[in-house]
C-alpha cells in the first residue's frame, strides 16, 4: 500500500526523527506540516524546505487539517499532548509515532483516544549520534527496519496505512510485532546495546584511551554519544524487560569469563563460531 499523495501529514515534535520524517515525505511530494516547541526548528525547516509550512504553537488549523500525525515526542509528552488537544484532530484521522518504547504508552494513548481517531503504533529503527531537524537526513531510513506495533483494538486499513509510512520512507524490512513482544525485543537488541556502550565509556578511568583505541572500541561506543534524558526516560519505562535482558547478558558474559579463567580454549572457540554464524546472518 503506499500512501495517498493528497494527503496532509503533520509531524509533531521537529527533531532528528521528526525531521528525518519530514524530509523524506517532502521529497516524494507529499504536503507537511510541523508543530515544535522551538521555533528557531521551525524556522530552520521551512527556510531549508524539509516543511510546507509549521508553527511552534499549538495551530488548530495544521492540526485540524491533517490526515495522518506523526508524534516525534518524549513519551511522556506525547500522552500529555494527546489529552490536552485530541479535541482538534480531524474526524477520521490516524496518528501514529516513533517511540522507543511501547506497553507503557500504547494501552494508554488508545484509551483516551477518541472514537473517531486511531492510533497505530511504530517504532523506526534508525537514527544518529546528532539531534535535531538541522541534521535531518532521510537516508538512515534505507537499508533500516520499521516495526509496527498494532493492538487488537486497530483496524486493518489503519496498520496498512502505518506500514505504507515505512514502506514511502524506503526502510528495507517492515515488520509486526505486538506491544509486549517489541518491547523484550528492542530491550535486548537496543536498549541493552546502549547500556554496553555506556559501561565501556565509563569503566576505565583513563583520560588517554583516544589515543589507543582502534575502530573495534570505536565501532562498540558509537552510540555512547547518548542523550540522557531521552534515554533514560525509556529505560525506566521498560525497566523489567530491560533488566531480565541484563540479566541474560551478565550469565551469558560471566560464562565466557569463566571459559577464560579455566584456560577453556575449545569451548571458548566455541562460542566463537556461533558468534560469527549468528553475525553473517546480518550482512545477507
Amino acid at each position: 500500500m503506499k500512501l495517498d499523495k493528497n494527503i496532509d501529514i503533520l509531524i509533531v515534535g521537529l527533531g532528528l526523527i521528526g525531521g528525518s520524517y519530514a524530509k523524506g515525505f517532502r521529497k516524494k511530494g507529499y504536503k507537511v506540516s510541523a508543530i515544535d516547541v522551538n521555533e528557531q526548528s521551525i524556522k530552520f525547516a521551512i527556510e531549508n524546505g524539509i516543511i510546507d509550512k509549521g508553527s511552534s504553537k499549538i495551530d488548530e488549523n495544521l492540526i485540524s487539517s491533517a490526515d495522518l500525525v506523526i508524534f516525534a515526542l518524549y513519551p511522556h509528552v506525547f500522552l500529555d499532548w494527546i489529552k490536552t488537544n485530541q479535541h482538534l484532530f480531524k474526524q477520521g484521522a490516524v496518528i501514529t509515532d516513533v517511540t522507543g518504547v511501547k506497553s507503557c504508552i500504547v494501552y494508554e494513548i488508545q484509551s483516551v483516544l477518541r472514537k473517531d481517531i486511531e492510533f497505530v503504533s511504530a517504532h523506526p529503527m534508525a537514527g544518529k549520534e546528532v539531534y535535531g531537524v538541522e541534521n535531518a537526513d532521510d537516508s538512515i531510513f534505507k537499508g533500516a527496519n520499521y516495526i509496527v506495533v498494532p493492538t487488537d483494538t486497530n483496524t486493518f486499513n489503519a496498520i496498512e496505512m502505518c506500514k505504507a509510512v515505512g514502506e514511502t520512507l524506503g526502510f528495507a524490512r517492515i515488520s509486526s510485532l505486538p506491544p509486549k513482544a517489541h518491547d523484550e525485543m528492542i530491550g535486548f537488541v537496543s536498549q541493552l546495546t546502549h547500556c554496553i556502550a555506556i559501561c565501556l565509556m565509563t569503566c576505565s578511568k583513563s583520560e588517554h584511551l583516544v589515543d589507543y583505541t582502534g575502530d573495534s572500541f570505536r565501532d562498540l561506543t558509537r552510540i555512547a554519544r547518548i542523550n540522557e534524558n531521552m534515554w533514560s526516560e525509556l529505560f525506566m519505562l521498560n525497566k523489567e524487560a530491560l533488566l531480565s535482558q541484563m540479566e541474560t547478558f551478565m550469565s551469558e558474559f560471566n560464562s565466557f569469563y569463566e571459559l577464560l579463567k579455566n584456560d577453556d580454549v575449545e569451548n571458548m572457540k566455541e562460542k566463537m563460531k556461533q558468534s560469527t554464524a549468528r553475525r553473517a546472518l546480518f550482512d545477507k
